[in-house]
């Protein structure tokens, strides 16, 4: 019994890492490539060349792979994970929406409309059906 108990926990962390490292992951992804659009907004960045902009997005981008990586080496089954290559990348993308809807309210004031609302429980449901045996 305690075998089990120990594998169960131990399974329902791997979750858990997985999500919160892609949700981290999405974090930089999202910064790295709509960031420098908020960054215009100050005057010491308008005056950047693209060159150095893409620099800064490809540094912010290397903090997303450090955590994308091992984010799906611990959740994928063929590691010993619980998530499937096709439920892995739903979920991934699930979180990509879910990080970018917030991004775009906090840093740019965007609304949310019906429409959006839809679109993201259309995602979800795609989650569900893929998950669905």
């Amino acid at each position: 019994y305690g075998l089990i108990l120990h594998l169960t926990t131990n399974f329902n962390m791997k979750i858990f890492y997985t999500i919160l490292l892609l949700v981290i992951s999405n974090t930089f992804m999202t910064l790295a490539w709509y960031g420098h659009l908020k960054l215009k907004e100050f005057k010491w960045f308008e005056s950047w060349p693209l060159i150095a902009v893409i620099a800064l997005s490809w540094g912010i981008a290397l903090f997303e792979y450090c955590f994308q990586v091992p984010a799906n080496r611990i959740g994928f089954s063929g590691n010993g994970g619980p998530f499937s290559l096709l439920e892995l990348k739903v979920i991934q993308e699930a979180i990509t929406l879910i990080v970018f809807m917030v991004f775009s309210v906090l840093a740019f004031n965007e609304s949310i409309r019906w429409n959006h609302i839809v679109g993201f429980i259309l995602m979800v449901l795609s989650v569900y059906f893929v998950f669905k045996k």
